[in-house]
C-alpha cells in the first residue's frame, strides 16, 4: 500500500516530467514544428490523463485522512483546484489543434497555461516535500 509520502513524491516527479515535455511541444512549436508540437502534445495528453486515472485508482486504496496531515490535504485540495480543469481542458485543446481549429485551440491554451502553472507551483513547491 502507498504512503502519504510516496504519493506525494510521485506526484510531484511526474508533474515535473509532463512539465518538461510540455516546454519542449512549446519549444517545437517556437522552432516551427508544428507537427512535433502536436506529437509531444499529444504524448503529453496520454501521460497527464494517465497519471491522473492512476491516481484515483491509487487514492481509492488509501485512506486519506490516515495517509495525509490536514495541511497536506488542504495543499492537495488547492492543487486540485488548478490540476482538474487543466485535465479537463487538455482533450479539448487536443481536439481543437487536431482539427486545425487554431483560434481555439489558442484560446483555450491561454486559460490552459494559467490553470497549469497553478498546477505546477501547487503540485511540485506547495506540496511538503
Amino acid at each position: 500500500m502507498p504512503t502519504g509520502p510516496a504519493i506525494i513524491l510521485t506526484l510531484k516527479v511526474l508533474v515535473a516530467a509532463v512539465t518538461v515535455l510540455l516546454l519542449a511541444a512549446l519549444g517545437a512549436l517556437a522552432a516551427g514544428r508544428p507537427r512535433l508540437h502536436g506529437r509531444l502534445n499529444t504524448l503529453f495528453l496520454v501521460l497527464t490523463l494517465s497519471t491522473v486515472a492512476g491516481f484515483e485508482v491509487v487514492l481509492q486504496f488509501v485512506d486519506v485522512k490516515a495517509a495525509f496531515d490536514p495541511a497536506t490535504r488542504a495543499a492537495l485540495r488547492v492543487h486540485l483546484l488548478f490540476a482538474v480543469p487543466a485535465a479537463a481542458v487538455i482533450p479539448v485543446m487536443w481536439v481543437l489543434g487536431r482539427t486545425g481549429r487554431k483560434r481555439g485551440h489558442v484560446a483555450l491554451a491561454g486559460l490552459f497555461a494559467v490553470l497549469w502553472a497553478g498546477t505546477v507551483v501547487t503540485g511540485v513547491f506547495f506540496l511538503p516535500h
